[in-house]
């Protein structure tokens, strides 16, 4: 596996840790501007629905599988969407807020990993195939 492919699943697997250590504080409530009760159900179920997608896809991709690749792309996708609409649609607050830089790091985080995603899918273990990285 190339060094730049270990650099992205590595970051990703800690990015995706992190996430879910933020969304669970968020269901806990431990974290100060987390979700407030004035959110749409829709929206806090799918938060609280990360608590279980970002250690999953954090966990497939450190055993280097490509579902937690693919899984990691529609989580970050979806978390930059979600967390859009919170904070342009949801939020009246003018200007640049906490959470709207968070909103645009996740965003980042989205597009680099898409966009690593097809170059690196090839060197992932895919379903019902083990490849070993060593040669016999």
């Amino acid at each position: 596996m190339p060094r730049w492919v270990r650099v992205v699943v590595f970051a990703a697997v800690g990015v995706f840790a992190y996430g879910g250590i933020v969304h669970l504080g968020d269901l806990l409530g431990v974290r100060p501007g987390g979700p407030n009760l004035s959110m749409p159900i829709w929206l806090m179920w799918y938060f609280a629905s990360l608590t279980v997608f970002d250690p999953l896809a954090a966990l497939l991709l450190a055993l280097r599988r490509i579902e937690g690749l693919l899984l990691g792309c529609v989580v970050l996708a979806s978390d930059a969407v979600a967390n859009g609409y919170a904070n342009y649609v949801l939020d009246s607050a003018p200007g640049v807020t906490l959470g709207r830089i968070g909103q645009a790091i996740i965003t980042a985080l989205a597009v680099a990993l898409i966009a690593a995603a097809p170059r690196a899918s090839p060197w992932l273990h895919r379903p019902g195939r083990f490849r070993p990285d060593r040669t016999v």
